[in-house]
Order: C-alpha cells, then structure tokens, then sequence
C-alpha cells in the first residue's frame, strides 16, 4: 500500500503514460484502473456526461475478475441516468461537489441523493465505501463522474478489513485529496482524447455523407470488436503486454476509418441502388487504396497501422479478395498475374490487423439492419462466419471470435444503431 507522497509521485509519473494512450475508450478504462490501484480500491465506474445524461460504460470489479477464467471479461450493461440530485453520480455532476460515502447502505435519511441496490443485487456484491469526483474540464464544466468503490484500506480503528464486500475500509479526507489531484490531471487528458475521438468521428461522418452504412456506431462496434479479437490473438501468441497495450489503442481507432476511403468514390456508384456491372465494382474497390493513401505521409504508427487496415481490410484468406499486391501511391500491381492485374494477398501475407478488421465489419453488416436488407439473427450470421472460415477468414482469427461472443453482446449494447 503506498504512502501520500508515494501516490502523487506515480499520479505525476503516470500523467505521462497517459498522454501516450490517443483512444477514448481504451483511456477511460486505463484511468480507471490507474484510479483504483492509487486509492486501493477494488471497483468503480467512469461515467461520461452527454448532455444531461450520464453514460455507465467503463466498469471494473477486481473481486469478481478475478474469479474468471484467464482472459475472460466482466461484462456489464451500459446504461444511462439524468443528471439529478437523486443519485449519488447525478449529485456530484450537477453540484461538482466530491461525495465520500462510507456506507452505501447507511446513507442518512435527510441526504439528497440514494444509493441504488439494484445493480448489486442483480450481481450478488455489496458496495460500500464509495468516493464519487466530480471530472472537469479546463473551463470547470463537468464532463464526467469518477467513482471509486470499496475501498481495500484498513479502517481508521487499525482494524485490518480487505476484503471487498460489507466489511471493507473506507475512503479517508487524504484519498479525497489524492483523488481529486488524480482527477485535474485525467480530465485534461481525457478532454484531449474526446476532441481525437470527435476529429475521427467527423471523418466517418464526412464518409456516412457518401456511404449512409459508415455510421458513428457502426464503426466503434467494428473497433471494439477489432481490439477484443486482437488482444485474445496476441496473448495466444505470448506477445508482451506493453505492445498488445500500445496496439490495441492504435488499431482501435485505425479500424474506425477502415472505409474511409470511400469518399473518393462517385455517389452514382457508391449509392447505387441496383447490383454493381462489373467496371462499377472495379470503381468501388479502389476505396481500399484510397483510404491507404489518406495515410500514406506516414508520420506516426496510428498513420502506419490505419494504412494497413484500410488496404487490406477486404484481403480474402484464400486469396480472393482485393486490392492485391499494388503500389498505393499509382495503383499499379507490383505483383501481376498473367492478364496484368494485381495478384491478391493470400493467408499470412495478409496482416493481421487486416485479417482481423475484415472479420469485424463482415460480422458487423450481418447482424445490422440496412436500407437494402434486415439484420441477420444471431444464429444465422454466426453460421455464415463459421462458413467462411478458411475462405474469406483466417481460421484462427475465426476460432477466437467464437471465444468472444459474450463480450461482443456488450458491445452491441454499447453502440446501438441510431433511431
């Protein structure tokens, strides 16, 4: 357990490491398990303000991970509450007040906000000890709540209580202190990453302009499900955490701007509401090598990495997919078959941010509704993946999607289709 001074060392240290991370949602989760190893606490939530709404969908419980297999992950609903002084969250996001709770369930009768049990019950745990901070942004507006539950200290009586259900410590005035230093330094980090995420997002909306399907959900659910498959991949393959850690955050965002390329493409294509002839689809596959040239002035490895899946997101595993072997900059094949046309990557050849991505949108347009089609029930698009694994897929790549479905439910919920 680390003493005051020790705990705003590593807050500054961290600061740093923080800064490194450029996605949303990968930064949410790190700063909050960053928050709870400083404050020794063994859950919390990061709620996101959105208008006059909290949105729930960063949640950890260390007593109950622990519980699970290797590699297996808490899953949890997203949901959102208003803004009000009934809850102990919609408290602190509208009076901007830190709330330091030592029993949730001992709350006085005259205090403005309740505890709600139902999410406790629903998951047989106790909550108890509860910090909930307030996160602002430079201007001193509330972009967010912060709360840290059941606190692993012993209590101020000596009493040595770390465990995490009705027995736990509490949280002290000197962690309320920790704790709001810890969250001025994350807020401004956190304001950087949603004005990265916004700049992203305006790029897919330039896209969804053209190519209605390029929708804001759509793509996060393709870059969640991106990172879900390629964490499980890497750890197979015995990769350092440290890499799998810096990747992750790149892919995340590089397979949120997989098509976009397809805004260099005509709208009487792109839109077409009848079957592609055959020059048509030869127009609109040059998305792939549009979308790579976006990055070509490689100046980062987020440039490098969304290059990648952008060209090679519609690679087949059996080598019938597209672009090929071609120069970016020209389209020109610099590996041609006998009619001059670019031979396609086949199997390994084919990164695996590539392979990976691929695997990711097909699922995704399957079980999503269209203008042109509905949505494919669970069975049926689970079945068609299984078919084509071997074909289009890699069959490892395959193998671990299947490991991930329950994790894969969550993120649907997360990004629904807008209305």
């Amino acid at each position: 357990m680390l003493d005051d001074t020790k705990k705003l060392n590593e807050i500054i240290n961290l600061s740093s490491e923080l800064n490194n991370v450029q996605d949303l949602d990968i930064l949410l989760d790190k700063i909050l398990t960053e928050a709870r190893k400083i404050l020794n606490a063994d859950a919390g939530s990061i709620q996101i303000r959105e208008g006059e709404e909290l949105i729930f969908s960063h949640v950890q419980t260390e007593s109950i991970q622990k519980k699970l297999q290797p590699g297996q992950k808490l899953i949890y609903k997203t949901f959102r509450t208003k803004i009000n002084k009934g809850s102990i969250s919609g408290y602190a996001a509208l009076t901007g007040q830190i709330i330091n709770i030592p029993d949730a369930y001992a709350i006085p009768a005259d205090a403005p906000y309740k505890f709600d049990s139902n999410n406790d019950k629903k998951s047989n745990y106790r909550t108890k000890s509860m910090l909930t901070i307030p996160l602002k942004n430079n201007r001193s507006e509330i972009i967010g709540v912060m709360q840290i539950i059941n606190s692993l200290n012993p209590n101020p009586d000596g009493q040595d209580l770390t465990v995490y259900c009705c027995e736990g410590g509490r949280f002290s005035a000197d962690d309320e202190m920790i704790a709001l230093h810890f969250a001025s330094i994350t807020s401004m980090i956190l304001q950087r990453a949603q004005m990265t995420r916004a700049l992203i997002l305006r790029m897919i909306n330039m896209a969804k302009l053209r190519d209605p399907k390029e929708t804001g959900p759509h793509v996060n659910r393709v870059a969640s499900y991106s990172v879900e498959i390629y964490e499980r991949w890497a750890r197979y393959k015995k990769i350092d955490e440290n890499e799998i850690e810096r990747n992750r955050d790149l892919l995340r965002m590089a397979a949120m701007l997989h098509d976009v390329g397809k805004v260099a493409i005509s709208d009487l294509i792109l839109k077409k509401p009848a079957k592609f002839t055959p020059e048509e689809y030869e127009i609109m596959k040059t998305h792939a090598q549009e979308g790579a040239m976006l990055f070509k002035s490689k100046q980062s490895e987020f440039d490098e990495i969304s290059a990648i899946v952008a060209l090679t997101h519609h690679e087949n595993w059996d080598g019938t997919g597209y672009p090929g072997h071609i120069d970016i900059s020209t389209g020109l094949p610099t590996k041609a078959d006998s009619n001059g046309k670019a031979i396609p990557l086949k199997g390994t050849e084919i990164p695996i941010y590539g392979r990976i991505v691929s695997l990711a949108d097909v699922y995704d347009a399957l079980i999503s509704k269209r203008v042109y089609k509905e949505a494919w029930d669970e069975n049926s698009a689970l079945k068609e993946m299984r078919l084509m694994s071997g074909t289009k897929f890699d069959p490892e790549i395959v193998e671990i999607f299947f490991d991930c479905q329950e994790v894969f439910q969550s993120i649907a919920n997360r990004y629904p289709d807008e209305e």
